[in-house]
């Protein structure tokens, strides 16, 4: 998959009519923020490769989004701290127009010198964003003279800034867009075994479609969060009013099935830490996980189904992981998901962290030096594993169309 991208060295990056070559650069910034502080930075580092790569002779204009303004300019959502911090990491200017693809950033642009870095403003503000239109997409397009998707993680959404722009300009994907295709396919398609993924994330039904595709690759899948309760659940066992997806069990059936016949296990919480309400300081207790009475909810695996993964984990020859056991950003409900991050750290199989809250997770945790590859694709790495293939990399392999 990865060799049919085309790549950085295939572009033109040579002057266009006495001015330096303008590359649209599609990042994924969409950073955690904190009192308008960066709390994780891993995304926007990752990209650094791939601009020390374009060079200091080319205009490179970075369109990223932050958070969900929904079409609306929202000022806490602006990409000035983002701007702000990658200026830090490149030890050169940033400048952030003051809009999306209007004057503000044709100014910008058009005044640009070689080396220069312009970062357009968030670019959900603009409905045309998600929406794909073709005139956002068109005013996007007309900022640069040739565009790289460098935003793994946002190439599941087909946006104008993924898949539109990628049809009007020459293309290519970035370096780390590459390497996560690269190490996901290379996961799937000949990991050491034996090969265990570990699930975890509020709902079944995000994640069925993953679990059925999984299973033709893995030898042990475990699962935990939100989403075991539905598994727990279309067995008939008690899981109180923790969340389920009733309308989920006759898929999640068929997955159980599934891997009876195929001889793959799928493990489930044995155990359980529930609380009598959804809130930090609910009172908690730990309980079988099949018995969970009326008025109390599972917010994390036990410390028995913790020492029970572990295990597993320890004897694997690879690891994929994508989604927390629990309530992790609670102390309280948190155990899970640190007793998991830590048997992945630890075990000597190569281990691949998903993006989005399992990467928070090792953040938090400290261990994110300790995996052997922490993706930033969250979304992304899920439609990928089921599907083989997102929007934003096919628009990139079709090339420029007219959109």
């Amino acid at each position: 998959m990865s060799d049919a991208l085309p790549a950085i060295e295939d572009l033109d990056l040579s002057r266009r009519d006495g001015r330096p070559c303008r590359v649209f650069l599609r990042a994924d910034y969409n950073v955690p923020l904190e009192d308008g502080e960066i709390t994780d930075d891993h995304r926007i580092a990752a990209t650094l490769p791939t601009l020390e790569r374009l060079g200091s002779d080319v205009v490179v204009v970075v369109g990223a989004h932050l958070g969900r303004p929904k079409g609306k300019r929202v000022e806490e959502l602006s990409l000035a701290p983002v701007a702000k911090h990658l200026e830090e990491l490149i030890d050169r200017p940033v400048k952030l127009a003051s809009d999306v693809a209007g004057p503000g950033a044709q100014s910008c642009v058009a005044e640009a010198a070689p080396g220069d870095v312009v970062m357009l403003e968030n670019l959900r503000f603009e409905a045309g964003e998600e929406s794909n239109d073709r005139e956002f997409a068109h005013s996007l397009a007309s900022l640069a003279d040739v565009y790289v998707n460098e935003g793994f993680g946002v190439s599941h959404r087909a946006h104008a800034s993924t898949v539109g722009v990628a049809r009007l300009l020459p293309g290519a994907a970035g370096l780390l867009c590459r390497q996560e295709v690269e190490v996901l396919g290379g996961l799937l398609e000949s990991p050491r075994r034996p090969f265990v993924a570990v699930l975890g994330g509020a709902k079944v039904s995000d994640k069925i479609g993953v679990v059925s595709a999984l299973l033709d690759k893995v030898d042990a899948l475990l699962i935990g969060g939100g989403m075991s309760f539905s598994f727990l659940g279309a067995q008939g066992f008690e899981v109180g009013d923790s969340l389920v997806e009733p309308e989920s069990f006759e898929t999640v059936q068929e997955a159980l099935t599934k891997a009876e016949e195929a001889g793959k296990d799928i493990y489930l919480p044995t155990d359980v830490v529930i609380a009598d309400d959804f809130a930090e300081s609910a009172k908690h207790k730990i309980v079988g996980a099949g018995g969970i009475s009326s008025g109390w909810r599972g917010l994390d695996i036990g410390p028995e189904t913790v020492k029970r993964y572990s295990s597993v984990l320890a004897g694997a020859g690879s690891i994929l992981w994508n989604g927390p056991m629990g309530v992790f950003e609670w102390p309280a409900f948190e155990a899970g998901t640190r007793g998991i991050a830590e048997a992945i750290a630890e075990s000597p199989g190569y281990s691949v962290v998903g993006g989005g809250d399992s990467g928070a997770a090792v953040a938090k945790f400290g261990l994110s030096d300790q995996v052997d590859y922490l993706s930033t694709g969250g979304g992304a790495s899920l439609e990928f594993i089921e599907f083989g293939d997102l929007p934003g990399l096919r628009a990139l392999r079709e090339g420029v169309t007219g959109g």
